[in-house]
């Protein structure tokens, strides 16, 4: 809005005055030469510069005589007067020609006093506003032209109108004109410090220098967060790691940040955070040892089985590790075991499942040496673990090994052959781990086209020699089983016929014994036998049962410690 000093220029009758009806003083042009003919009054503004607008309004605030309450004035008196304007790039100074002016239109009252409101002091004040453009110099001026009526120019405000600046959706917009009275002024928005755009943002200035129609948006950054329309820095125990309009997070568990704009919190001493956890999430530490470990040593092979840790450092990806070692010395327990002299399982050592990442608390270890001390030590580890090795946590156990089963036969020679009949021999086992009582062989013959398979298998179960060459004359049983089976496009359907002999030294006990009346075990006691297959059989006697096996093989069979003493 354009505001100044009322030194304008009237040329012939226009009068300033300087009171209102209540007295007040106020700056007025007047003019009143209802009388006269052919009235031609002029009042002109000063130079208004245009700055950036396209269009300007003029309001105009009046009031205009009523010609039938003035008598003698029919034919002259009017109640209009013409609004006009002219454009230049300067100030013109005094220097006034009337018909370089244009006119913008005749103004009339909406209401006009008479003689009586004069009386009354009432005042009757019009408002007009007048649009004027579009305008393309510098400045302009406004008259005002009187033909012949009694009116006052209370006041004029030039105004032009726009879309004023703002921030909206932490996007800052400028001060913006409209270009005209028919369409909107597309305008994009430059994102506030300390922010970046999701969207390009945009805003539409209307006419009537209102923002309109919002589009896209900025994010503000890490480290900050809206307020007040402009992005500010976390607080101190605060963070905020993306981009976005959210609020900063206070720190999560075990975890703080000391300076402003913090991006995550740091972890407290001897807490950690994964590479793969989110801000958001409380710092964690390793877990506690296992508790409750259990060994159950079958000969060569031991199953462990512990409890989870009392303290799992806050996290659920809880694995564990199992570490085999061998050692020398006195069998020890875990608070002991250290003092032992002890390294690496070897290699061969099997583990069940498996030694590392396991996720159920039970491991089986077997093909370890017999007559040997171990120890193991099973870790707890969770997503942090790597990060504090110092802070590993284990429970120890240690074990002795029983006597072991001999290893398999390897090397097998075929001696000579004959239409019906096969003659083998073999070398003793590597190791044989104590005293080889027999040896089992099963044979097999095939016959049958590409598709289908039909074999039978037999086993015998042969007497070891001493190194002296007599055989060994313990008292076992023999049994001997029959094996059919029938293959048809390699997939198999196995049936069998079982046929049990029961031998002691050489004389048979029994015949077509059922083979699932055997006792699966070792045993001295001949009425849980007796009971148990049907058999009598004699308390001086050792008798061993054990389940033959499919595959061609040669199964050294030792003599257990129970029987050795016989």
């Amino acid at each position: 809005m354009y505001q100044s000093e009322l030194t304008w220029i009237f040329h012939n009758k226009h009068i300033e005055i300087g009171v209102d009806e209540h007295y007040t003083p106020i700056r007025t042009f007047q003019v009143c030469n209802v009388m006269e003919y052919s009235q031609n009054n002029w009042l002109r503004t000063n130079w208004i510069p245009r700055q950036s607008a396209q269009k300007i309004y003029v309001e105009l605030k009046f009031t205009l005589r009523d010609c039938n309450s003035i008598p003698l004035v029919l034919g002259t008196c009017k109640e209009t007067f013409n609004l006009l304007y002219l454009e230049t790039d300067d100030d013109q100074g005094s220097h006034f020609r009337e018909h370089q002016f244009q006119k913008i239109d005749t103004i009339a009252a909406d209401e006009s006093f008479t003689q009586t409101d004069l009386g009354d002091r009432i005042l009757k004040l019009n408002t007009e506003v007048r649009e004027v453009g579009p305008l393309s110099k510098k400045g302009f001026y406004l008259a005002f032209q009187d033909v012949g009526a009694c009116v006052a120019l209370v006041s004029v405000r030039v105004y032009f109108k726009k879309c004023p600046q703002t921030v909206k959706n932490l996007a800052s917009f400028p001060d913006t004109v409209p270009m005209d009275s028919q369409s909107l002024v597309e305008v994009k928005g430059l994102c506030v410090n300390y922010s970046k755009e999701e969207e390009p943002p945009r805003m539409y200035c209307s006419t009537e220098g209102e923002w309109l129609v919002p589009i896209g948006k900025c994010l503000c950054n890490p480290g900050y967060e809206e307020r007040i329309s402009t992005c500010q820095m976390c607080r101190a125990g605060f963070y905020k790691s993306t981009h976005g309009n959210m609020e900063c997070s206070k720190c999560p568990p075990h975890s703080f940040s000391h300076h402003e704009g913090s991006l995550h919190c740091g972890c407290e001493k001897n807490y950690f955070r994964a590479e793969g956890d989110p801000a958001s999430m409380a710092c964690t530490r390793p877990p506690s040892a296992p508790r409750n470990v259990i060994s159950s040593i079958n000969e060569t092979s031991v199953i462990l089985d512990w409890s989870w840790p009392e303290d799992t450092g806050g996290r659920r990806d809880i694995t564990f590790n199992v570490l085999c070692k061998r050692c020398r010395g006195a069998a020890a327990n875990v608070s002991t075991s250290g003092t032992l002299n002890c390294e690496p399982c070897r290699s061969n050592v099997r583990f069940l499942p498996r030694a590392t990442g396991l996720h159920n608390t039970t491991v089986t270890v077997g093909d370890l040496l017999a007559h040997t001390n171990y120890t193991f030590e099973i870790e707890a580890q969770n997503g942090v673990s790597s990060l504090a090795p110092k802070m590993r946590q284990y429970a120890a156990v240690t074990i002795t090994t029983n006597q072991a089963a001999p290893s398999p036969v390897t090397v097998i020679r075929k001696e000579k052959t004959s239409r019906n009949s096969v003659s083998l021999s073999w070398q003793e086992p590597d190791r044989p781990n104590g005293i080889i009582l027999d040896y089992e062989i099963k044979y097999y013959e095939k016959v049958g086209g590409e598709n289908t398979v039909i074999s039978c298998s037999f086993v015998w179960t042969i007497k070891a020699k001493l190194n002296t060459g007599a055989l060994l004359k313990p008292n076992r049983i023999l049994v001997k089983r029959l094996y059919c089976a029938m293959q048809i496009v390699s997939r198999p359907l196995l049936l069998f016929h079982h046929t049990c002999v029961l031998f002691s030294g050489d004389h048979m006990l029994s015949q077509s014994l059922p083979c699932d009346r055997l006792p699966k075990i070792y045993s001295r006691d001949e009425k849980s036998f007796q009971r148990r297959s049907g058999v009598s059989v004699s308390s001086s006697d050792t008798y061993m049962f054990e389940k033959l096996c499919v595959p061609l093989e040669l199964f050294p069979m030792k003599k257990r410690e129970a029987s050795s003493r016989h």
